[in-house]
């Protein structure tokens, strides 16, 4: 056996280890969605204390800022061990997956040490300020306004499209802060507080019945120029590491895919489906574009691990996994049959499982970058194809 392949089943042993003895049995099975709202009991509370101490939160970062320097492969095998046991691995969303990978990357050694520790301890929840009603999959076409004032940055603009801006305090903001530049050139990322800070937040309904998006109103926020990460004018090259790293998504994400798969089997064993031929078909295909989706995933964190920034293979991943997910909804949706269908009772828009997975997954191939684009960046970026056609100079567009 390798020595890697080793020290990556020592890592799993360890992990397993840990979890049996520091596990809190009011805990397995929270979702991860309650952690995000900060909505915690005394039980989870304790919890992500003891994962602080085991260093299992931010556990990717290099050890200098409170980490386990794992590299990505090794930081999937620990969300992959905490997922199979039931218990949550305490995450700081945004912030962890999107926000640090920018700032140790682009930023000052001055930032890596003010803002990393306030996100690993969760004082700063963060939001991602990227899209607006006239800049989606055009991302660069953004219209926010950065104006510098003395050591400030005044941020006047519109987001759309803002996962879990109701419970953030903290926006990781694009803006335009050099108009006349090329619409690529003279973007700034900004780290902007929230709080009484010109923000204006309102929930977009889903039609599953939640409101996770919102859009964003910022009248005149202000943000010290220190919180801009790799300087002005420069937030395209920073913007492509943040997004590589949501494109790639985590390393156990095969595993929540997995454990739906085996749910809706159960169901099909359950009405008798099961015992309808194009039914197994269907099942049989999920299970090898999981298998498909898993490999692909330990491919892109064995590339992480080498020092690689992600690039097209981060496309190629955000389709795999988001056309799946739409097709199992439907597969899922087919095999429960007219319980589906069905709303539970009660007050307010109410949902069932199959139907909250079916209505959720119809927008895996809109967010972090529709289809269309991933095929884009693949077609340009690994296979050469021709560019699409754009404007050749938009000097002074965006004033």
């Amino acid at each position: 056996m390798a020595v890697s392949a080793v020290a990556d089943e020592q890592l799993r042993k360890e992990v397993r280890t840990w979890i049996e003895a520091n596990a809190i049995e009011e805990v397995k099975g929270v979702s991860v969605m309650g952690r995000a709202t900060g909505a915690r009991s005394d039980a989870m509370k304790e919890w992500e204390k003891r994962q602080q101490e085991g260093r299992w939160i931010c556990s990717h970062w290099p050890e200098e800022h409170g980490g386990r320097g794992l590299d990505s492969f090794q930081n999937g095998i620990v969300s992959e061990e905490f997922s199979k046991s039931g218990y949550p691995r305490t995450s700081r969303g945004m912030g962890e997956s999107l926000v640090s990978p920018a700032i140790i990357v682009h930023g000052t050694d001055e930032q890596k040490k003010t803002f990393l520790p306030r996100i690993m301890d969760g004082t700063d929840r963060y939001c991602q300020g990227f899209s607006e009603p006239g800049a989606g999959s055009d991302l660069a076409g953004l219209q926010t306004k950065g104006v510098v004032d003395g050591e400030e940055v005044i941020i006047t603009g519109q987001k759309v499209w803002t996962s879990g801006a109701q419970f953030a305090n903290m926006m990781f903001c694009l803006c335009r802060t050099d108009p006349d530049a090329p619409k690529h050139k003279g973007i700034s990322y900004i780290l902007v507080p929230m709080k009484e800070n010109g923000f204006d937040i309102r929930g977009l309904k889903q039609m599953t019945g939640g409101a996770g998006f919102s859009e964003v109103f910022i009248d005149a926020a202000r943000a010290p120029l220190d919180n801009v990460i790799g300087g002005l004018h420069n937030g395209w090259r920073v913007t492509n590491t943040t997004l590589g790293n949501e494109r790639r998504g985590g390393g156990s994400r095969h595993v929540g895919f997995l454990r739906s798969w085996e749910r809706v089997v159960a169901k099909a064993k359950e009405n008798g489906k099961i015992n309808d031929a194009s039914v197994r078909q269907d099942l049989a295909w999920a299970y090898s574009k999981i298998e498909i989706i898993r490999y692909q995933s330990e491919r892109m964190n064995a590339l992480a691990a080498e020092g690689h920034e992600p690039g097209p293979e981060a496309s190629t991943g955000k389709m795999l996994w988001s056309e799946y997910v739409r097709r199992f909804g439907e597969i899922a949706m087919n095999i429960a049959g007219m319980e589906s269908t069905i709303r539970p009772d009660g007050d307010g828009y109410r949902s069932n499982e199959w139907m909250s997975m079916f209505l959720g997954s119809r927008s895996g191939t809109i967010w972090g970058g529709t289809a269309e684009i991933q095929r884009n960046i693949v077609g340009e970026r690994a296979l050469g194809l021709p560019k699409e056609p754009s404007a050749e100079d938009t000097k002074g567009a965006f004033r």
